[in-house]
Formats: C-alpha cells, sequence, structure tokens
C-alpha cells in the first residue's frame, strides 16, 4: 500500500470507548520506523474546531493515508474532510462499538491493523449524506437512537451496557408515523425506528441491512415496525442472525435520495454522535467517495466488483 518515505497521518481520538492503549504512540512509531513510512501523530485532546484541525494538518504534512484512531466518530469526522480526494482512510478501531471496522471485517488489535497500511488493499466506498452531514456506517430515528443517546450519558460502555438500554426503552416503544420520499416514490409508515444504512450491521454484530453493498451507489431505509414485546427476542435473534428480512415487522427500501418527514420531533443519531431532534431528514448516496483500506486477502461481501 506504501512506499518508502510516505507520510501517514495518524488522527487519535484517546477518549474513545475503549480508551487508547498506553503503548499506542510507541506502537506507531516502532511500526513506522520499521517500515520506512513517516508517521505523524496528532492527538484531538483539547482541540476545539476539530475538523479545522485536521484539515490544517492534512494541508501542512499532505499524507497519502489519514488513520482514524478511535471509535466510529472518530472514523465519520475523518472520512468527512477526505472525501472526494486521493487520501485513503485507515482505521484502528479504539472505541466502544466499532462498527465500521467490524463491517470491514477488519482485525482486533493495533498492530494487525497497521499492518494493513503496509499490505492491505484500497478499494473506493459510498458515504450518504444525512441532512448535509456524511455518514460513513448507519444513522437512524427512533428506537436505536434513543438508546445511543441513553448510552453516550451512561459512563459506563460495553455490549451490556447497550443491552440494559435497550431494554429501558423497548418496555416503553414509541410509535411514529413517517412520509418517505424517495427516487420519485412515495410511501406512508408507522414505525418504531428507520435506519438509514450505508453499511449493514450495528457495533453489536446484530445485521440491520443484511444485503447492503458499500459501492453500489445506493443506501438502504431498514423499516422496523410496530411489534409486540413478546417478539423482541425473536427479532433479536433473527437480527444477529441475518435473518430479519424474513420478519413481517420489517421492510427495506433501496434507493438513492430520499425525504423522510415524521409526525413529530425525533432523536437523530449518526454514527454513534447524537444529532438532535428532527422532524425532516433529507438523504442522499455520495457514490464512491472514499478510498478506504481493507485486508486484501478477505472476501468482502460488503463490496462488488
Amino acid at each position: 500500500m506504501i512506499n518508502p518515505d510516505t507520510i501517514v497521518l495518524f488522527v487519535i481520538n484517546s477518549k474513545a470507548g475503549n480508551k487508547s492503549p498506553l503503548d499506542l504512540e510507541k506502537t506507531i512509531t516502532s511500526h513506522s520506523l520499521a517500515h520506512q513510512y513517516k508517521a505523524i501523530l496528532f492527538s484531538l485532546n483539547d482541540v476545539e474546531n476539530l475538523e479545522v484541525a485536521i484539515q490544517y494538518q492534512i494541508i501542512l504534512h499532505q499524507p497519502k493515508v489519514v488513520v482514524a484512531v478511535g471509535g466510529d466518530g472518530t472514523v465519520n469526522l475523518v472520512a468527512s474532510i477526505i472525501k472526494n480526494t486521493d487520501v485513503t482512510l485507515a482505521i484502528i478501531p479504539l472505541g466502544s462499538a466499532n462498527g465500521m471496522a467490524k463491517d470491514l471485517q477488519l482485525p482486533e488489535g493495533i498492530l494487525p491493523n497497521l499492518n494493513l497500511i503496509v499490505s492491505g488493499k484500497k478499494v473506493k466506498m459510498d458515504l450518504l449524506s444525512v441532512n448535509d452531514s456524511v455518514s460513513v456506517h448507519l444513522a437512524d430515528v427512533g428506537l436505536n437512537a434513543r438508546i445511543v443517546k441513553r448510552f453516550q450519558i451512561d459512563k459506563k460502555r460495553g455490549l451490556l451496557v447497550y443491552a440494559k438500554h435497550l431494554f429501558a426503552e423497548v418496555f416503553f416503544l414509541k410509535k411514529y408515523r413517517f412520509k418517505i420520499y424517495y427516487d420519485g416514490n412515495f410511501k406512508k409508515v408507522n414505525a418504531v425506528s428507520l435506519t438509514f444504512a450505508n453499511a449493514t450491521s450495528y457495533g453489536t454484530g446484530a445485521s440491520i441491512n443484511p444485503d447492503g453493498i458499500l459501492n453500489d451507489g445506493y443506501f438502504e431505509i431498514c423499516i422496523v415496525k410496530p411489534f409486540p414485546i413478546h417478539q423482541l427476542l425473536t427479532i433479536t435473534w433473527q437480527m444477529f442472525r441475518k435473518k430479519l428480512a424474513y420478519s413481517a415487522y420489517f421492510e427495506v427500501i433501496k434507493c438513492q435520495s430520499a425525504i423522510v418527514k415524521c409526525n413529530k420531533n425525533t432523536t437523530l443519531q449518526n454514527d454513534g454522535e447524537i444529532m438532535g431532534k428532527v422532524k425532516e431528514i433529507k438523504l442522499k448516496s455520495l457514490p464512491l467517495s472514499l478510498w478506504i483500506l481493507v485486508d486484501h486477502s478477505l472476501n468482502h461481501p460488503s463490496f462488488v466488483n
């Protein structure tokens, strides 16, 4: 992937969910010396305007690769800046969920992901515009967005904490009425959540969009319809087994652009970050707008040739 003297910028979020390991900088430095590339380490700690600061580092150093070291929010931030350029995104997943890293089948650990800088292959993927903000992975309104909001407030992390907030929300399921205008079509739906999916699965491993493709020029609106509480375990099982498409409470709209209107204000989350409450969401596919590093030895079902 890189040649000697290639500049690689590491954007490090040490406040990510799993926290940056104490030997992170030492590991990166040792790896760069061993493989003869120039590593520039930039910490997001105490930086006020993150986007401007990262843009400045890119202009200053002209890196060929920018590595997002953190969670999905860090990946989103970097991708938003380098989209539609020749700069390639790499990921060292250190967040609570690391949904995009899991979708890309990235390895666990710092060193295996550093090795992809040297031996990985770069592919182009789509991004999704959500109310003029970039979504790399998944955005949604309704049930999961409210869980994410609870999760952000909680000082603890992990799947058990997410499950705790899931059960807290699911017993008071809120139902919404949506009007969906997409690619010249129109549909009314009642739903407990809508997921706007560029990728396939949540960081938990639960698949909300099992047939999603990251480079086909489309995104999916995944509709979870109101369901009785006794169906919760069945729906959860279907999500983890990638069988949700068989559920009577699930529907998918595949499109290139859409406007979604809700009957009331609802929380919108994007790549794990809360975007506030909205009544309207404007969506548009951004085809092949980001170079990203993956393991060349794996067959990625989320990409088409």
